[in-house]
């Protein structure tokens, strides 16, 4: 079957077919590490860490890159209100960011590019750009002109006329007023380096292509993000790469993934009704939030609450009981070594084909989430017939494979007794207790994700700290 994606630039499904043979560049956006990420932000990045897994799965050689916007005017606000250096805010973010992806299972980036660390790279695209007479110099500000770029627009599918209803940066002085900052000047005592117009910062934008250019060169493969970042900071980023390089295009395939909402509003942290990773982690494993996303497409929307959640989890029990169960069949059999129901390999390889049929066509997990979960119950009645070694350990080496490109884990791990495990919880809390009676909360909420992490959630009330474990 052949390998298709959506792509947002054409807005249709086209064949795969990479720059470089079975050479694959990637690049997602990431975060603006201001604040805690939300489940907003994981549906996004779990969505390329299940696409980057099936490239690699189909034998593609993938080096996948996220930048980490750590320079930026919301850092700058939040750190003036804490009173601390914007850097470190953000390098605090930036770590509790990537804990998370730890905790959520997130593997597969290859380079977490971070914004201040590639400040030279932006000034030398900008002034290439005032070279070449796509950007001007107001004062020590540089604004992109849009209409030297006529390709501007063409991915949102906007209009010239439409694109100047859009003041994306307010400022009397710029030629358009769809014209969008490579560079702002600010005081000395403010966030800033030293570059050919005077102290300042980079504009939002020029950090991703300046970053791109850095690793991939003028073009590459995939760009991904949510559908939200298409215009304006896409279509920029397509105006900026272009403009400078003189190659088209920047991107083959755009990837861009939907939102998720809560009652029918996109989940956002303006909005202020997102709810963060650690906190749906403390009831829900990283399991569970991974089938939850799984079973709706990448570009869809997806209503979070409660009962699509508990819907994931037992999806989840289902694939996870039939992994062991025919683990546990497969070590008590294995010396019988029986070769007979043939007639069942014919069906394990009719899922895996229609497994593979769904991933292909545009990356469509909801099918194949369904295909998993109609085989692991096939899977688990076999098990209890009498069944034949060779086909348990091709079902359980099928079933395995499903769950890595998903990035779930089936195994179970031996664990102490309960009396045993219910001590070593209760003294692990009581640590926590003292903790937070010194007013140590940086050892407390550590506490408390370590005992997450192990699938144990905590709730603290008026009467005392419980505890439960959670699949």
């Amino acid at each position: 079957m052949v390998f298709r994606v959506m792509n947002t630039m054409s807005g249709t499904e086209e064949e795969f077919r990479p720059i470089h043979e079975n050479r694959v560049n990637m690049f997602v956006c990431g975060p603006t590490v201001y604040d805690h990420a939300h489940i907003g932000h994981a549906r996004t990045y779990l969505a390329y860490d299940v696409i980057a897994r099936y490239l690699r799965y189909k034998g593609f050689s993938l080096f996948y890159l996220m930048n980490i916007t750590d320079v930026d005017d919301k850092i700058i606000e939040r750190a003036k209100q804490r009173k601390i250096n914007p850097l470190e805010l953000s390098k605090n973010f930036n770590k509790e960011f990537l804990d998370d992806m730890f905790s959520l299972n997130m593997l597969s980036t290859n380079l977490f590019a971070r914004a201040s660390e590639h400040i030279p790279e932006m000034i030398d695209q900008i002034q290439r750009l005032l070279e070449k007479g796509y950007a001007y110099r107001v004062n020590g500000d540089i604004y992109f002109t849009i209409s030297e770029f006529p390709d501007y627009g063409r991915l949102s599918g906007q209009k010239p006329e439409e694109l100047k209803k859009h003041r994306i940066e307010p400022d009397p002085r710029k030629k358009d007023p769809s014209d969008f900052s490579l560079w702002k000047s600010r005081n000395k005592d403010e966030l800033g380096w030293n570059s050919p117009w005077g102290w300042g910062r980079p504009g939002w934008h020029i950090e991703d292509t300046a970053i791109t250019e850095t690793y991939f060169g003028p073009q590459y493969d995939i760009h991904g993000g949510s559908l939200e970042l298409v215009f304006p900071h896409h279509e920029a980023e397509i105006a900026q790469a272009e403009a400078v390089t003189g190659k088209k295009p920047l991107v083959k395939y755009w990837i861009h993934t939907g939102m998720v909402n809560v009652k029918g509003q996109k989940m956002s942290k303006s909005l202020g009704n997102f709810v963060t990773i650690k906190e749906i982690l403390q009831k829900y494993n990283s399991n569970v939030l991974r089938i939850f996303f799984a079973s709706s497409h990448y570009r869809s929307p997806i209503d979070y609450n409660e009962k699509n959640l508990e819907n994931a989890r037992e999806n989840f029990r289902t694939i996870s009981n039939a992994y062991n169960i025919a683990k546990n069949a497969l070590d008590i059999k294995r010396s019988k070594g029986q070769n007979k129901d043939s007639n069942y390999l014919d069906d394990i390889q009719s899922h895996k084909n229609k497994f593979m049929e769904a991933m292909d066509d545009d990356f469509n997990t909801p099918v194949a989430l369904s295909v998993m979960i109609s085989f692991s119950k096939k899977l688990e009645a076999y098990v209890k017939e009498d069944p034949d070694v060779r086909i348990i350990s091709q079902s359980i080496q099928m079933l395995d494979d499903f769950c890595t490109i998903f990035g779930v884990n089936v195994r179970r791990v031996a664990v102490a007794e309960p009396k045993a495990l219910e001590d070593f919880v209760e003294l692990i809390i009581e640590l926590r207790d003292e903790a937070r009676k010194r007013n140590d909360w940086k050892a407390a909420d550590r506490i408390r994700e370590k005992l997450s992490s192990m699938r144990i959630s905590i709730e603290d009330s008026s009467e005392g700290t419980k505890w439960q474990r959670v699949e």
